[in-house]
């Protein structure tokens, strides 16, 4: 397997998009593209798609904007774009698979998207399903209307009086304090996200995983899974692309299954053939980072064998 970083120019106009590429030995059987949550950055995915890549499978992703190194300068992490923030991630996101398709046109096509990727994910199929051979929305959430409504409203008031840049402690609170709640008392404030402490660990001492968002990237956050749940756009789902929603059971962010559940259910009834829920007791929001994460990765990549 050969592992590159390049960069590509952002649909910002302004940033270039840092990408890495997992290239296997051998044949190509398939292609994943990964797209990476919130506070984060795409190479936190490296185990899981070195795993792939020994499988067969060219893997790549890129740090969206405003995170990893998809910034400009510092003051830059936790913002998408002064305009059409979340069009820019998700236009960014396209253009890398546009690029990879030049690469292996004849080759099966795969999108993964976890939390903050998950909500990229479900929008990309909605606009750009056409084509895909396969999606998995990882520990994703189903959030009501009047909720992400509020959270727009409150988020752009805030833009209008402090600027896109500003960092609102009370929007970060609203939006992830709870989440560590039911693991008290905990050793961590990162434990929500996994049992295996070593990872905790590597995360909480990375600046990458610890910038508070600005209310820049809070808007675009809240206005992308609005979007996504709009029953219009969820009709746009081609009806033959299989989808795996996959999630912890014990995942804050998806209440606890409630919400991959809300969400699988969501494209069964706009008519979507091949959904399949899976849901891990135990595990918490990072499932590719969880004890059983070899369990995981054998189911995922038996789910995309099948769907070659």
């Amino acid at each position: 397997m050969q592992k590159q970083e390049f960069f590509y120019p952002s649909k910002d106009g302004l940033t270039q998009i840092h990408a890495v590429e997992w290239i296997p030995e051998g044949d190509v059987r398939g292609i994943l593209q990964i797209a990476h949550g919130m506070v984060e950055f795409i190479d936190r995915y490296d185990r899981f798609a070195s795993f792939m890549a020994s499988n067969g499978f060219y893997v790549v992703g890129n740090d969206h904007l405003g995170h990893g190194k998809s910034v400009t300068d510092e003051s830059r992490l936790g913002y998408f774009a002064e305009h059409d923030g979340n069009a820019c991630v998700i236009g960014d996101m396209q253009q890398l698979r546009e690029d990879t398709r030049k690469k292996y046109p004849a080759v099966p096509y795969f999108l993964l998207g976890h939390s903050m990727g998950s909500f990229l994910a479900r929008q990309f199929i909605e606009l750009y399903g056409e084509g895909l051979s396969g999606a998995v929305i990882m520990g994703t959430s189903w959030q009501n209307p009047a909720t992400l409504d509020f959270a727009m409203g409150l988020t752009s008031l805030l833009q209008r009086i402090r600027g896109g840049l500003y960092r609102s402690s009370l929007v970060n609170s609203m939006a992830l304090g709870s989440y560590n709640a039911s693991f008290e008392p905990a050793r961590t404030k990162c434990d929500w996200l996994t049992r295996d402490e070593a990872v905790v660990d590597a995360y909480a001492a990375n600046p990458l995983n610890q910038f508070v968002f600005t209310v820049n990237g809070y808007y675009n956050l809240f206005r992308g899974l609005r979007f996504a749940e709009r029953q219009e756009n969820l009709d746009k789902i081609p009806k033959s692309l299989p989808i795996l929603v996959v999630s912890g059971g014990q995942d804050p962010v998806g209440e606890r299954g409630k919400g991959p559940t809300a969400v699988a259910e969501s494209f069964r009834k706009t008519g979507v053939q091949d959904v399949t829920l899976k849901l891990y007791p135990d595990d918490r929001h990072e499932i590719l980072n969880e004890l059983d994460r070899d369990t995981v990765d054998r189911d995922i990549l038996q789910w995309i064998e099948r769907r070659l």
